[in-house]
């Protein structure tokens, strides 16, 4: 009686071992070739990235040099500014409606109408009265004149973007002994250029500077007097006047306007 045959090991039914076989050793089959594309850079988008980046590190290196610059020509007290000259009127000067002589040109203290001139970054294209920009200098503004046969021009805008915040006022002066001449309350400073750094420096220093005027906190608005300023060849607006404040008590030697 014959014996039940088993299979050899290498020989199996259907076509799984034998496409196991045809397909190489140990019956693997190769993966798959998958065609990998490798992702693009949004080159456009870092450029702008970049460019921003630059643009702002100008602005900021610019902003940096520009307050460097400001400081360098600040200045912390008066007797740093080359040439001022310094006077003593005391507070407390005389109102008055008639004309005044004063002992500086142009002046810088003393008896002064009771209507003061506009001084809020007030440009007058006339020449105005005297006695009324003093009263401005009482109430803390800084008083720019300059010579019109002299200076015009550039060196005209120069002065006028430096009058453009309150507390300053600008005016023609003509035949001053000097291009340039600045005022506050008992200082001056003349100078032949308006492009002379010690322009900034008074106008900064002095504007509303408390320790240096004697009435802080005291307007500089006079919209009438912008409607219809008052020059040197004009008389006092006296009672007809509607901004005046009242005066203290004057100092001695007002009525002159002695220092």
């Amino acid at each position: 009686m014959a014996k039940d045959r088993k299979p050899e090991p290498h020989r199996t039914r259907g076509g799984a071992d034998r496409a196991g076989a045809a397909g190489g050793r140990g019956g693997r089959t190769r993966p798959p070739v998958t065609n990998v594309v490798a992702p693009q850079r949004p080159w456009g988008l870092i450029a702008a990235a970049v460019a921003v980046l630059v643009f702002a590190a100008a602005v900021l290196t610019y902003a940096v040099l520009q307050v460097n610059e400001a400081e360098e020509g600040r200045v912390d007290s008066a007797d740093e500014i080359q040439g001022l000259q310094t006077f003593d009127y005391a507070a407390g000067q005389q109102h008055v409606t008639t004309p005044v002589t004063y002992e500086q040109s142009p002046p810088v203290g003393g008896p002064h109408d009771g209507e003061w001139a506009d001084c809020t970054g007030t440009v007058y294209d006339v020449p105005i009265r005297l006695e009324n920009a003093v009263h401005s200098l009482e109430h803390g503004a800084v008083w720019i004149t300059y010579d019109p046969g002299v200076v015009s021009g550039d060196a005209l805008q120069t002065l006028t973007d430096l009058t453009s915040e309150s507390g300053r006022m600008l005016s023609p002066n003509p035949g001053q002994d000097s291009p340039v001449s600045l005022q506050s309350w008992n200082h001056q400073l003349k100078v032949d250029s308006a492009d002379d750094p010690r322009v900034q420096q008074f106008a900064d220093f002095f504007t509303y500077n408390q320790e240096f005027y004697p009435e802080p906190g005291a307007s500089c608005e006079n919209p009438q007097f912008i409607s219809d300023p008052l020059t040197v060849e004009d008389s006092s607006r006296g009672a007809a006047s509607t901004t005046t404040d009242s005066p203290t008590t004057p100092t001695a030697g007002a009525e002159t306007g002695a220092p």
